[in-house]
């Protein structure tokens, strides 16, 4: 039997996302024949259980791990916030990858694959022209009774001219 990654979801041909993986997920992945798989961190990079490593080692899967500066995680601790948004830095440096076809197939996760995960697909769907209220949707679908309100201000005011899309771009951003 196969089990698929906590919100887990199909974005668009070969790209996924959802929360990161677990060791009972391994067998689902492997369907998934991936090239990279990006994680989006809300810190400093913590370490990966070891048996996960292992299986992107041994599947040849490319892991780019995209973290917040100490800088903007000592202003959250500092403002007393309880949980921070995601960067217009780490969304810009996850969507230099995830425009880049040569990637694919590509996973995009975080601890939970609601809120990071969600708002950098978000800002993907803009890219693709979605509607507003269609990128909302599907936010709010995946995070649940705990979408957060800054993640959707920043999304309904992400530059989608900010994105390089470079001519060996995805097919569905062509």
């Amino acid at each position: 039997m196969l089990f698929p990654p906590v919100n887990f979801g199909v974005v668009n041909e070969g790209l996924y996302r959802g929360a990161l993986p677990a060791e009972i997920n391994m067998p689902f992945l492997e369907t998934l024949e991936l090239r990279t798989i990006v994680i989006l961190e809300s810190g400093p990079t913590e370490d990966l259980d070891p048996t996960i490593v292992e299986f992107l080692d041994d599947n040849q899967i490319e892991l780019i791990r995209l973290s917040e500066d100490e800088a903007s995680v000592m202003q959250t601790m500092q403002s007393k916030m309880k949980m921070q948004a995601v960067s217009e830095d780490v969304v810009l440096r996850a969507m230099n990858v995830v425009v880049e076809e040569s990637k694919y197939p590509m996973m995009i996760a975080d601890v939970y694959g609601k809120h990071r995960t969600g708002t950098v697909v978000a800002c993907l769907r803009k890219l693709q022209r979605w509607n507003l209220a269609s990128v909302f949707e599907e936010y709010r679908r995946f995070a649940g009774n705990k979408r957060r309100l800054q993640n959707e201000q920043f999304i309904e005011l992400f530059d989608i001219d900010l994105v390089n899309e470079p001519p060996t771009a995805v097919a569905f951003l062509r």
